[in-house]
């Protein structure tokens, strides 16, 4: 092919096969590898990773060529991606056999704007898990989008180099890294907190103080409910005035506490006696034991004398005399 010529079309099924070739053969030599695979038509689905990409496609000097990127993205182009603190590689299978390297710098996020935002966040978040999964209210969205002034780099906050002969300032392979990072924080938002070197716990730690407070102090609003509404005269062993139109309810109550534990304490008494009795207190019982049943045997000895006594008693017939 000359250099005047047009390259030969590529269709969508075609560069699918070559891409999963080549990873196959890459992941026999590193099995860290981290393809993005996307499984649908959508590129991300969750809050973080669409925002992530609307933020790019909003800024005019990305808004003409990210574009490129979304196909190569969904072919399965993006052989490698490895998202570390502020920095980003990735292999991206092309036109060549062999995959370009694409190197993308993304600096921390502003001291002043992340201070702003962990203000505003104050008593708005409810748990870390929420927050990852993008459920929060929507004003808070709006600050995290917010370009310049929220959460999502800027494009004079990226740099990005491609080994790949484009001369163009973003080439596809680049667009498609930076559209396989929206893929990836489906997977795992904590690495968009690790791209900005931000730590993830501070938008909830303040309000994790305020709602400590706030539970500290409701549990002792109700222990103190509690004392007084136990008898505070059978607890420190005074007598209360008690208001008017509920003297007698009370002292019905306490009346009835008060057998109700004497009851107790003569059964526990009662217990600890039983189980511990003299041996002299048992041969006794063991005597008695046996007098009742030699007794008993007598009555009923007795009882069978008398039933036999009242019986009528039969005469005997005197034989016939055959001589007489």
């Amino acid at each position: 092919m000359s250099f005047w010529e047009f390259p030969r079309y590529v269709s969508v099924g075609e560069k699918q096969q070559r891409s999963k070739k080549k990873l196959e053969q890459l992941m026999k030599k590193n099995k860290d590898i981290k393809p993005v695979i996307i499984e649908g038509a959508t590129i991300a689905k969750t809050w973080w990773g669409k925002a992530w990409n609307r933020n790019l496609e909003a800024y005019a000097d990305y808004s003409n060529r990210i574009g490129r990127g979304r196909s190569y993205v969904r072919c399965g182009s993006v052989l490698d991606l490895q998202i570390q603190e502020g920095n980003i590689k990735a292999l991206v299978h092309g036109s060549d056999s062999d995959p370009y390297s694409i190197v993308i710098k993304i600096k921390a996020l502003e001291k002043t704007i992340w201070r702003e935002i962990k203000d505003f966040c104050t008593g708005k978040l409810d748990s870390l898990q929420e927050l990852l999964m993008g459920k929060f209210p929507e004003a808070l969205g709006e600050i995290f989008t917010a370009h310049g002034k929220g959460l999502f780099p800027s494009p004079k906050e990226i740099d990005f180099d491609c080994s790949c002969p484009d001369w163009a300032s973003m080439c596809k392979h680049v667009a498609a890294t930076l559209y396989g990072i929206g893929a990836r924080l489906d997977h795992d938002p904590n690495l968009f907190f690790l791209l900005r070197k931000i730590e993830i716990r501070d938008l909830i730690s303040e309000t994790i103080r305020d709602k400590t407070k706030e539970l500290l102090t409701r549990a002792k609003r109700k222990s103190l409910r509690i004392i007084e509404d136990q008898d505070l005269s059978s607890v420190f062993g005074i007598e209360l005035d008690s208001a008017p139109g509920f003297g007698k309810k009370i002292d019905v109550k306490v009346a009835n506490k008060a057998k109700a534990q004497k009851k107790v304490k003569a059964a526990a008494k009662t217990g600890k006696n039983s189980a511990k009795k003299p041996e002299h207190k048992i041969e006794n019982l063991a005597q008695r034991r046996l007098q009742g049943k030699q007794r008993r045997a007598l009555q009923r000895k007795l009882q069978k004398e008398r039933q036999l006594k009242n019986q009528p008693k039969r005469r005997r017939k005197r034989p016939n005399n055959p001589c007489g």
